[in-house]
């Protein structure tokens, strides 16, 4: 089934509030921003910085086209200045060949009350389970052996879904072009955890689960640095935007922190945006995999690529209680009954498998030619990037659940990757998802998987431990290099230089 355009509504430049500071329009942050998120923590691997290597082979150009935009100019007052530490040079000083022009980022250093005080607490930050586990290793938890042949030699990880904020921190600590200097910079990075925090109250008083972030709030509107970067602030929230989206004053689910004002004039990433807000941009969920080089990406891709596929689909999930008619609860009944499905039941009576056990979940993947991808507890799943990266097709239920999300990530015209059949023409036509992917031709299934695993370094997060070892090699090699900028905005490694391919859009690191 084919898909109709989805309009994305931009916002217009405007000034903000009388205060004399020009706001920037919200695609130039959104460029930026999505430049940045490529560069530091989605995996692109180059052989060259030219951008001529081993990402230009993995997977085809995009159409979308990431243009270079001048640093934001309006200029600070007197007592935003951020001087460099003695000793050490402040990269943000351009030149005519300066490389990092229109990329600057100036990244924020929070009191560790919002951030690194609260992976202190792991053991506070969910009623459920213990999260100390999966904060381990900038956030990507506990190493992972081959999980019974599951994975390869290295790179995997027991990451849980809401790490994103300590993942991305660690990778942005690398980045190559921040900058002491938040009149300079493109955009500002604020490593708040929100993710983290609102984990851990969603089910106490509404005072309690906002308490930190108006903290926070009222912190960061109070520095100078909020008004010298222009308003061109973000930051991650790494669960859905409706975690964060309960309406003032009301006893409703989650915090309030996306309606908040000040938030409003942010950009923040999330796994699955709202429609009505302008100011969030979905991000993929993180999965288990974290490679350390370009050559452990190929050499995953060579593999799924010859994996044997035994089964035409599979699903892995829990079934809902209540309603029997939902399209998850017809998805079970069919796979069940079906002699090429393979269902990975977990959670209710009679479970037999466990979906916390990253090996299983992914050794059905990789045997499986489709993965169900019904909606979860909201629109979107982790488990859709877990497909991906094992190869297997996804198949939707409903548009939401992808392609009007992660716009920036996947191609623009879905049924090169994925198959889309209609939650209602399971629930009330009773249409067989067997018989719909069996009429899927031997060839078209042959590139749509192809797709799929030229995707795969799109999507997967690197190990931000070992970015910053090879940056460290890399700028030995050049003799120097950049520097980290002065102050306490910046860091001595950084990730080494990401490219722009004006072609294709791509970030090549």
């Amino acid at each position: 089934m084919k898909l109709g355009s989805f309009d994305v509504d931009i916002q217009k430049d405007a000034v903000d509030g009388g205060s004399g500071v020009l706001r920037p329009s919200r695609i130039c942050y959104l460029a930026i921003i999505s430049t940045t998120f490529w560069a530091l923590v989605l995996f692109l691997p180059s052989s060259t910085q030219g951008g001529d290597g081993i990402a230009s082979v993995l997977f085809k150009p995009s159409t979308f086209s990431i243009p270079l935009f001048s640093s934001v100019t309006a200029a600070p007052p007197a007592s935003a200045a951020v001087l460099p530490e003695a000793g050490k040079e402040d990269r943000s000083v351009t030149s005519d060949d300066d490389r990092c022009a229109g990329r600057y980022i100036y990244m924020y250093d929070l009191p560790p009350r919002f951030n690194t005080d609260l992976l202190a607490e792991c053991g506070k930050l969910d009623i459920w389970m213990d999260m100390c586990p999966y904060v381990a290793n900038h956030g990507m938890g506990q190493a992972l052996g081959d999980e019974a042949g599951a994975f390869s030699d290295r790179g995997w990880y027991a990451t849980n879904q809401f790490m994103l904020d300590v993942i991305f921190h660690g990778r942005m600590k690398a980045y190559d072009c921040l900058t002491s200097d938040p009149s300079r910079a493109a955009a500002a990075f604020v490593p708040f955890y929100a993710s983290l925090d609102g984990g851990r109250y969603m089910w106490n008083s509404t005072s309690l689960r906002d308490a930190l972030a108006l903290e926070f709030l009222d912190w960061l509107t109070r520095r100078p640095e909020w008004r010298a970067a222009g308003g061109g602030h973000f930051f991650v929230a790494g669960r859905t935007a409706v975690d964060f989206t309960r309406k003032s004053g009301g006893n409703g689910w989650g915090t309030s922190l996306l309606r908040n004002p000040t938030v409003q004039n942010m950009t923040v990433l999330v796994l699955e945006t709202v429609a009505w807000s302008r100011s969030n941009v979905a991000v993929p969920y993180p999965t288990y995999f974290h490679p350390e080089a370009a050559a452990d990406v190929a050499a995953w891709q060579g593999r799924v690529r010859k994996a044997e596929r035994k089964w035409l689909f599979s699903f892995a999930g829990a079934p809902r209680p209540g309603n029997t008619r939902t399209v998850r609860a017809q998805i079970i009944q069919q796979c069940g009954a079906s002699g090429r499905c393979s269902l990975y039941r977990c959670g209710g009576v009679g479970a037999k498998a466990n979906c916390y056990s990253p090996g299983g979940v992914m050794r059905l993947m990789e045997s499986s030619t489709f993965c169900l991808e019904p909606r979860g507890d909201s629109l979107t799943r982790r488990s859709t990037f877990d497909a991906i990266l094992a190869g297997c097709i996804p198949v939707f239920f409903h548009p939401g659940s992808a392609y009007t999300q992660y716009t920036l990530h996947l191609p623009e015209d879905p049924n090169k990757y994925s198959v889309l059949i209609m939650h209602t023409d399971i629930t009330d036509r009773n249409v067989s998802i067997e018989d719909t992917l069996s009429r899927i031709s031997p060839e078209t299934v042959k590139a749509m998987r192809e797709e799929v695993i030229r995707l795969i370094p799109r999507v997967v997060y690197a190990d931000p431990v070992q970015a910053r070892r090879l940056q460290g090699r890399l700028r030995r090699r050049r003799g120097g290099g950049h520097s980290s900028g002065g102050g306490p905005t910046a860091t001595r490694v950084g990730w080494h230089g990401a490219l722009i391919h004006q072609a294709g859009g791509h970030i090549f690191a």
